[in-house]
């Protein structure tokens, strides 16, 4: 089943200013972002990988992968995933797709927020939780380093 980065970016524009009663909302446990950018992506992916440590999962709170909701985790998970579930390569920038994630480090060593592509032209615009975002400019933002995972 290949990557529906429409089907992402509707689920994310749809979701962006407020929570999907199915999933669990980490925002006073650490942070939704992550957490909301993989229901984007299983919306346009619809397969989870069920491994259990290195998967990419949510059944409940209690039961998903770390990947589901850890920058860093998620990162690994989709630029190593050779199994069931979305694929990842790191793009440049000016390369992204609409569904595609941007990850974001405030402090240039270590990256602590995910957002989802919904507008590439004439600017890219994206979609977040924590800090929500419907369709905001990724201009606005004001990071140290960023990448961009183009998925399949």
């Amino acid at each position: 089943m290949s990557y529906n980065r429409y089907a992402a970016a509707d689920y994310a524009q749809k979701w962006a200013l407020k929570r999907n009663p199915r999933y669990y909302d980490f925002e006073q446990i650490g942070g939704d972002y992550t957490n909301f950018v993989s229901q984007c992506i299983y919306a346009g992916k619809g397969e989870m990988n069920y491994m259990k440590y290195t998967g990419w999962y949510y059944n409940s709170v209690n039961d998903r992968a770390p990947s589901w909701t850890s920058v860093e985790y998620l990162h690994r998970f989709l630029i190593n995933n050779r199994d069931n579930g979305p694929k990842g390569k790191e793009i440049m920038l000016f390369s992204a797709e609409i569904g595609d994630i941007i990850q974001l480090s405030f402090d240039g060593t270590e990256y602590h927020h995910s957002l989802l592509i919904t507008q590439t032209e004439p600017e890219i615009l994206v979609c977040a939780h924590t800090f929500d975002a419907l369709n905001k400019p990724l201009r606005l933002y004001i990071y140290d380093k960023l990448r961009c995972i183009h998925l399949t």
